[in-house]
């Protein structure tokens, strides 16, 4: 790919001239996807916006919405010595109520780093006494991955392999944060990458239902602010009286119906279930579950662990964070007690975290 062409100094400076034209009074734009957090801190987008316009961080990291509960049961996983964890690395930090996987590790336990699902399936089939539990965490964009690698398991006869399933899908955050209370979203900046897997008219429910313009955007500079123009342009609209709808800023990679391959393999081997989102609470229809053909691969029913009760609050406010209530700067916690080699909170953990990449990008800005 010609990075020039997505970073032009030109095309950036009249894109910024348009927003600013476009801005008319108080508007909040919203990305739900990590990349887009760690884009916008990086390439200094947020101050190059109007003070009327606010670009905020959702629930768009994987590990930072995975429940504290969740943490816990894979620790006690990891304590159990019929076991073999394995997880992608940024796992390995993210606090539970009294340990993390790391010092878990540290303490003897077998977890293991991977960088693909199909390496645990490696594990699993050169320790053949013991379960390899892997951690089933991600969007859309990660789960084709993993159900391809369950169904690998079942036609090479790996028995010894599961997954934790910590999913979760995007769309029906989308409408929780679309209907809340007092909302004061205007527009989402929707993923790309999961985009990839589900297609733009996923989101048609989403921009109908809740009159709330969406559009799916790249990762470059250049993508970000022409798809903060067309939400800008939507968002008058909107305000005009008219309807909201899904647009694609990101049609290099990106189509109407998705990825049909990879939806098939998520609908043989999950079946959609409601689901927990750390600090936020339940969603409807929010994550997966194995389906009935391919439940012999899920951990939960494999491997009976006891799981504490959830501790109390530490002060950290990622689930404000994460709903677009308050920014990280906001946190009592945020560069003090809370830091990238210490974190309290999820959201400082993942490098996709909202507190993470503004403590790298965006800190000492103002």
């Amino acid at each position: 790919m010609d990075r020039e062409r997505f970073s032009s100094e030109p095309e950036a400076r009249a894109l910024v001239a348009r927003i600013r034209e476009l801005v008319d009074g108080p508007a909040a734009l919203m990305e739900v996807c990590g990349t887009h957090t760690v884009a916008i801190s990086r390439f200094g987008i947020r101050s190059l916006m109007p003070d009327d316009l606010r670009l905020l961080s959702g629930p768009g990291c994987p590990v930072c919405v995975t429940p504290q509960r969740e943490i816990d049961r894979a620790i006690a996983v990891a304590r159990d010595p019929r076991a073999i964890v394995v997880t992608f690395g940024d796992m390995m930090r993210v606090p539970g109520s009294g340990s993390t996987l790391e010092r878990e590790k540290a303490s003897g336990a077998d977890v293991r780093i991977v960088y693909s699902p199909l390496d645990a399936l490696e594990v699993a089939s050169l320790s053949p006494d013991r379960e390899v539990v892997f951690l089933g965490i991600g969007f859309e964009t990660t789960s084709p991955t993993i159900a391809a690698t369950v169904i690998a398991a079942e036609e090479r006869g790996i028995a010894n392999f599961s997954v934790l399933p910590l999913f979760k899908l995007v769309p029906p955050a989308l409408h929780m944060l679309a209907a809340l209370p007092g909302r004061a979203l205007d527009g989402f900046i929707c993923p790309g990458h999961v985009s990839t897997i589900i297609g733009s008219s996923a989101y048609e429910p989403v921009a109908s239902r809740h009159n709330m313009p969406c559009v799916v955007v790249g990762f470059e500079p250049l993508d970000i602010l022409g798809g903060i123009v067309m939400l800008l342009e939507q968002i008058r609209e909107v305000r005009g009286g008219g309807d909201a709808r899904v647009e694609n800023e990101y049609g290099r990679a990106v189509t109407p119906e998705g990825n049909v391959r990879a939806q098939e393999l998520l609908d043989r081997v999950f079946e959609v279930r409601d689901s927990d989102w750390r600090e936020i609470g339940e969603i409807e229809k929010s994550g997966y579950g194995f389906s009935s053909e391919f439940v012999d691969y899920d951990a939960r029913v494999k491997l009976d662990v006891d799981v504490p009760l959830d501790a109390e609050a530490t002060g950290c406010i990622c689930g404000e964070i994460m709903l677009g209530t308050k920014l990280p700067t906001d946190c009592p916690l945020f560069a003090t007690r809370c830091v990238p080699r210490d974190p309290v909170g999820p959201c400082m953990v993942s490098s996709e975290g909202a507190c993470a990449a503004f403590y790298k990008y965006e800190r000492n800005e103002g």
